[in-house]
């Protein structure tokens, strides 16, 4: 039997600065564009800019999507959310919301820091195949007791969709079949990720320093927070802490849809046509009717 081909980095990215909603100040990874290069995903942003200069905290009100899903993934904070289909709740430190857009719904995200004044959370967005961008809305809100926590040799692992060691995350029934999950090795701990060959996979890292992408020879590549890091092909993903105060990363991959995609602001639709449709219904007042 073959030796499972590693995994190794190709891109490593330094986030940008962009605002969004009502000034949010934003790292974004990658967002949404034709070249589509991280398919099955769109976007990747983290809101975790603390500085009291910003003034006070600006949040996302009411805006609309279409064609695609939204994750957002709390470490501490809050965001108040509400739409147009009557849902309104929080989404609490280590909670995870799951929406899925479908055809097209209105929502706004309201966030909030916590006592000692800090918000700190991402939010990923994953495409939908055709046949599913114009499906009902949902939501799977996940409260954080209901995410599996893996205690293994040196890591700790917070998983949110895919499957570990037999052990299943509470999201599900997901189209491009993802692995998400929060990592954090102590020390300098090592961890190997089984990722099915042919999946897009990704992995961000917000604290500490690791060695990603380490090959059959014991190389990798050294990351320091904050990056988004890309990597090629293969069977397993191998990281290391590189220090005692080790490496936390949320680590993301899926299978590419590998169809056109036409992207204009919160819609991401596979053609220009119904991009303009989304707009007509958007004028007409039926973009997010029942």
């Amino acid at each position: 039997m073959d030796e499972p081909a590693q995994r190794t980095v190709t891109q490593t990215i330094e986030p940008s600065l962009v605002r969004e909603g009502a000034g949010v100040l934003l790292r974004r990874s990658f967002g949404p564009s034709r070249a589509n290069r991280f398919d099955p995903f769109l976007l990747f942003d983290h809101f975790a800019l603390n500085d009291p200069r910003e003034g006070p905290l600006a949040g996302f009100p009411m805006h609309p999507h279409r064609g695609i899903e939204t994750v957002t993934y709390m470490l501490e904070g809050t965001v108040h959310h509400a739409d147009s289909l009557g849902n309104k709740g929080v989404i609490g430190p280590g909670d995870v919301q799951w929406m899925t857009s479908g055809r097209g719904i209105l929502h706004e995200e309201m966030p909030d820091r916590s006592e000692r004044g800090v918000i700190n959370g991402f939010q990923l967005w994953v495409n939908l195949p055709a046949e599913r961008k114009m499906s009902a809305p949902r939501y799977q809100e996940i409260v954080a007791a209901d995410l599996p926590v893996l205690e293994e040799a040196g890591a700790s692992i917070r998983l949110v969709a895919g499957e570990r060691n037999g052990r299943l995350g509470p999201a599900r029934d997901i189209a491009v079949q993802p692995l998400y999950m929060d990592v954090a090795l102590a020390g300098e701990a090592r961890l190997d990720i089984p990722i099915p060959r042919g999946h897009a996979a990704l992995a961000y890292v917000f604290e500490g320093e690791g060695e990603f992408g380490i090959d059959g020879g014991g190389r990798g590549e050294d990351v320091s927070s904050v990056a988004m890091v890309i990597f090629s092909d293969g069977d397993v993903l191998r990281v290391r802490a590189k220090s005692a105060q080790g490496c936390r990363f949320m680590v993301m991959a899926g299978a590419p849809l590998n169809e056109p995609v036409v992207p204009y602001g919160p819609f991401v639709m596979n053609t220009e046509d119904e991009i303009r449709q989304t707009l007509e219904d958007l004028r007409s007042g039926t973009f997010a009717a029942p």
